[in-house]
């Protein structure tokens, strides 16, 4: 006969993988990843773990035409999310971010018509949910109506 101690260790040992990966997300210590893929670019984004980020994570894949504004591109997609508490208008090179107002997600990688000499600007308050990994200006070849693709990496 097994004790009670023995049989929940038991049961917590036969779960344990998927108890490790809801606590790795729960707690931020595993990043979710995507890849983003226009024309030759493919880069990978880190997102954060915020409610913008896991819905827009669970929708992925997702596509769009690309619209240039200054050094952002941006695409409309399936989702509806209200501005965060911590939403800004004020973004840095390499953010990748949600406009509430457009539904749209948003890649920066330099300055927008908005911008100043000291900061990049978005057009309104976006909800900067993941960081480019790598050099963001790649995207300086795309072009408006090219196709993104937006996956999970």
């Amino acid at each position: 006969i097994q004790s009670v101690a023995s049989q929940q260790y038991l049961l917590l040992g036969k779960f344990w993988p998927a108890i490790k990966i809801y606590l790795a997300y729960t707690f931020n210590i595993l990043k979710m990843k995507i890849k983003i893929f226009c024309n030759e670019v493919e880069m990978e984004a880190e997102l954060e773990n915020t409610p913008t980020a896991k819905e827009i994570y669970k929708l992925l894949p997702l596509d769009g035409a690309a619209n240039r504004w200054g050094d952002e591109i941006y695409f409309v997609i399936p989702v509806r999310v209200d501005a965060e508490k911590d939403a800004t208008d004020i973004v840095e090179k390499g953010d990748v971010a949600y406009w509430p107002e457009g539904s749209c997600f948003c890649i920066f990688f330099g300055k927008t018509p908005e911008s100043t000499d000291e900061e990049i600007k978005a057009a309104s308050k976006v909800n900067v949910f993941g960081k480019i990994v790598g050099d963001a200006t790649v995207f300086k070849i795309v072009k408006n109506g090219d196709l993104i693709i937006v996956e999970k990496g």
